[in-house]
This record gives structure tokens, sequence and C-alpha cells, in this order.
């Protein structure tokens, strides 16, 4: 009888020993869930530990770059962009003189078959000095009074092989021929040319004619 007891009482022991582990097994969190929830959140913290090292090093890169990209394009520029040699700027300045007396030469001959005085007037200086093809020596004066008293009707009236001579920045001589062609005040046609020298002298930056001596060669 007391065989069976002890026997009855070990197994309601060994029964109330598994219910009990059964219920810490089912209360514990199970070791996979919890790392499995470790592993999730540092997978998620290592796209912002890498977005922010890049974010914070692209500024840095940007402002070593770009000091040394600018000096290096205007020392480019600076290294272009130079003065012209004294031969060529001696060049440009003949080639700007030259022009500028022949289109002087060229008005103030079209302004004999214009009639128009205003254009000695502007070009001629003050104390000019020139002799007329017939020998007789004029000053400005002279030279815009034959302008008005001229009747004559020109058909044309151009320069030809105009010549320009520099002697020094301010100092210039235009030599030419004048070949003009038209009637007369008596009616008849005539076909004349002359060949001048001019002296010319900048003055306040504007060339004016200080002298002249002009000869007949035809006509």
């Amino acid at each position: 009888m007391k065989l069976i007891t002890s026997l009855i009482g070990i197994g309601a022991l060994s029964f109330a020993t598994l219910a009990l582990t059964q219920e810490t097994q089912s209360t514990s969190p199970a070791p996979e869930e919890k790392s499995s929830t470790t592993t999730e959140a540092t997978s998620t913290a290592a796209p912002e530990t890498t977005t922010a090292t890049t974010q914070s090093e692209q500024p840095a890169a940007q402002r070593k770059e770009k000091p040394a990209t600018t000096p290096a394009s205007t020392q480019k520029r600076a290294v272009t962009a130079k003065a012209p040699s004294p031969v060529a700027a001696t060049a440009s300045r003949k080639t700007s003189v030259e022009e500028t007396l022949k289109g002087n030469e060229n008005r103030w001959e079209a302004s004999y078959a214009g009639h128009d005085p205003s254009v000695a007037q502007a070009l001629v200086a003050g104390d000019f000095e020139g002799v007329y093809w017939d020998g007789r020596v004029m000053g400005k004066s002279g030279v815009i009074s034959e302008m008005k008293k001229d009747k004559d009707t020109y058909k044309s009236a151009v320069n030809e092989k105009l010549a320009v001579h520099s002697y020094g920045p301010n100092v210039a001589v235009v030599i030419g021929t004048t070949h003009e062609k038209g009637t007369g005040q008596d009616g008849k046609p005539f076909d004349r040319a002359f060949r001048f020298t001019d002296t010319w002298v900048q003055r306040g930056g504007q060339w004016q004619c200080v002298a002249s001596h002009v000869m007949k060669v035809k006509g």
C-alpha cells in the first residue's frame, strides 16, 4: 500500500514539474526572434550612417576642387589676352592714319564737284598756306573764295594714286593726283588733272591741312 502511494506521489510531482517547464518556455521570448530584431535594427541604422557620411564629405570635396579650377581658367585667359606688340601697334596706327587722310582728301575733292565749301572749312587749318596751280599763294580764306567762285559743272572729280607718308605721330604728307571732268562756264567740256602735295598736322585729335602745293599736269 505504501509503495502504491509513493508511486502516485512521484507521478504527480513529475507531472507538476513538466507543466511548470512548459509554462516557462511559453512565456520567455524565442532566441531567434530576438536575434532577428537585432539584425533588423542594425541593417536599418547602417544606411543612415552611410548617407550622413556621404553628405558631409561631398561639400568638402567640392570646396577642394573649386579653388584649384578657378585660378587655372583665370590664368589661361590672362595668358591668352596679351597686349599687342609695339610693331603691331605701329602698323595699326599707320593704317589708321592712311585711311583717315585718304578719306579727308577724297571728301575735299568731292566737295569741288558739289560746290560745298563747308568741307574745306573743316579740313583746312586757320594758318594754312598753299600755292595754287597758277602760281598764286593763298591762305584758308583764298581757298574758300575760289570754291565759291567756281561755276563749272562737274561730271566727275576723283583722286588717284594717293600716297601717305608719316613724319612722327602727328605729321603726314599726302601726294596724289586729281582728275576732273565736266563742262566749264563757257559751255566747253574740260578734262584736267592736277598733282598736289598736302601737309597734314593732327591737332586736338583732328587732322588739318596746313600747307599745299598744286600743279596742273593736264587740260
